[in-house]
């Protein structure tokens, strides 16, 4: 993302050479880094680890974070003087999990105390603290731990409803955990043990109902849960390799997965058969996106290139998520070439509700792989600052890019981003999450550390309630996205059957017997030349 050019007593200065050549971090220098992690511990189990640490540790001068908004030197004045762009945030430098990797984060929705995973094998609840009244970065304070887990937390989420907490660990260890009222006060307890899941659990999604769990896993498949039961409600065993990513849609018609045999699978609802006066619902696979098909100018010959990076991504998870109206589903580890000559872009793609068979919009430039991708819980009100957008909804909806070693912030009225922290961390990112009330983002780091970014009130704009926003969803069948015509298509052809080695932590498992070839899609994708910096491209959703 950045070269070092210039170490100063207060200051160090970067030059860009990602997506902004000859930009300058730092516009803004938040706070130092962590301690130096014991190389020694972390290469044991975590190697990653050993290679990720930054030269600069062995400088008596700390390494800051940089926060960089990318907008044009007089917007960035204009702001400074009326006072926005006011968000504060870094590494918080306490004992997360034991300087252990901190794997995935959470926030709950109705008391904002944030949840954290680890590879201590706990789950800690902290009290996040804010810092606006002393212009500090927000700090956590210890609440309370939930041991239960033998093996490291790769994922958790809070139900909707806040009663709820679902974790998954190594060993396909699934925990279902309960908040009960006791006469010391509110304490997390275990409902369920959901066990199917031969291997590691990798990520985790509640349905809008709270009545049904999705996961993915090592062992190559999605399990949807009924939480009621404590059972397997459908297994969903299509993919080829490693399940690093599952989200539901908040409508409640779609699931979706993304493997690292690089295809996305969406997933739509049927009703089958009614037994006892209840009707079962069923999952089938309704896209399988993995290719695309570049048409060459004398129309002869076609360039096919994957969607998304292979199993060689030096990452664990993939998380992906839809946006909280619906609207559209975003999806990391994308990988794509504008022409068959071209650089390979990383990007994370936009798949439109009207058609989720093929992207529509992707956010090339990032110079890491994005690992995560998140949505903040609140709608906003339009701000009617930006006429190049690619998004067309009546509010704005803002979201947060997480590569390996980067966060990108943006909103659906702008193209770049409204914010960008680099250097956040000695290692991979592992997942990132926002407060129900939007005052502060949350972003997890195999160092054993995290970083809080906290937003002044209404900062991001003016929220609109929960109920006033929902009379404006956008219509099921049109596009959210600004509609634009290309000539490369998308394609999903036959699974070649050959997978190699996953650079997880675990032996991969081999393919057991071979299973039913995906049909074949067709999708316009822009073949605009490749640019340096990150600019939404639009994507003919038709």
């Amino acid at each position: 993302m950045a070269r070092l050019i210039k170490i100063g007593l207060k200051s160090i200065k970067f030059e860009s050479s990602g997506p902004w050549p000859g930009l300058l971090y730092p516009l803004r220098s938040i706070c130092s880094f962590p301690a130096k992690p014991k190389p020694e511990r972390a290469k044991a189990k975590y190697p990653s680890l050993a290679f990720s640490l930054c030269p600069l540790l062995l400088l008596k001068a700390s390494p800051k974070i940089f926060l960089h908004f990318p907008t044009d030197q007089t917007r960035r004045k204009e702001s400074d003087q009326k006072g926005e762009n006011k968000m504060k945030g870094g590494t918080v430098q306490i004992n997360w999990h034991d300087t252990k990797p901190v794997l995935s984060l959470d926030f709950h929705p109705i008391s904002g105390l944030l949840a954290t995973g680890g590879a201590d094998f706990d789950i800690k609840l902290w009290l996040i603290n804010s810092g606006e009244a002393q212009k500090k970065i927000p700090t956590a304070s210890y609440q309370n731990s939930l041991s239960h887990h033998c093996s490291s937390v790769n994922a958790l989420r809070f139900s909707l409803s806040g009663d709820l907490l679902a974790s998954g660990a190594d060993g396909g260890e699934l925990i279902v955990w309960k908040l009960n009222s006791t006469e010391a006060g509110k304490t997390w307890k275990v409902l369920k043990n959901l066990s199917f899941h031969r291997k590691d659990v990798l990520d985790l999604q509640w349905s809008p109902d709270c009545a049904f769990l999705i996961s993915g896993s090592v062992d190559n498949s999605c399990i949807i849960w009924d939480v009621n039961k404590g059972s397997v409600h459908q297994l969903l065993d299509n993919h080829f390799h490693y399940v690093q990513g599952v989200a539901w849609d908040p409508l409640n018609k779609y699931v979706a997965s993304l493997s690292s045999d690089r295809t996305c699978r969406v997933y739509i609802k049927k009703p089958q058969t009614k037994t006892k006066g209840f009707e079962k619902i069923n999952y089938v696979c309704q896209h399988v996106i993995t290719k695309t098909e570049h048409q060459l100018a004398d129309d002869s010959k076609s360039s096919k290139n994957h969607l998304f990076h292979d199993e060689t991504l030096p990452s664990f998870f993939r998380r992906l998520a839809w946006s909280p109206d619906g609207s559209f589903l975003l999806v990391p580890a994308g990988s794509y070439k504008m022409s068959p000559a071209s650089d390979m872009v990383n990007t994370a793609y936009a798949f439109s509700r009207k058609d989720i068979s093929r992207p529509a919009l992707m956010l090339p430039g990032a110079s890491k792989p994005v690992v995560a991708v998140r949505f903040c819980p609140m709608v906003f009100s339009p701000r009617g600052l930006h006429s190049a957008g690619f998004f067309k909804l009546p509010y704005r909806l803002i979201f947060a890019v997480a590569t390996l070693n980067s966060l990108y912030i943006y909103d659906t009225e702008s193209a770049p981003p409204i914010a960008i922290l680099a250097g956040l961390h000695y290692a991979a990112i592992t997942d990132v999450a926002w407060s129900s009330n939007a005052q502060y983002l949350a972003v997890s780091s195999q160092d054993g550390y995290c970083t809080l970014v906290e937003f002044e009130t209404n900062e991001l704009g003016l929220p609109i309630p929960s109920a006033e926003h929902k009379k404006d969803l956008f219509p099921e069948n049109k596009s959210p996205i600004i509609e634009k015509r290309e000539d490369i298509m998308i394609e999903t052809p036959v699974n070649d059957g050959s997978i190699a080695e996953n650079s997880k932590k675990t032996e991969p498992e081999k393919n057991e017997g071979e299973r039913a070839s995906p049909s074949s899609i067709s999708t316009p994708i822009s073949n605009k030349p490749a640019k340096r910096r990150i600019t939404p491209m639009a994507i003919d959703p038709k």
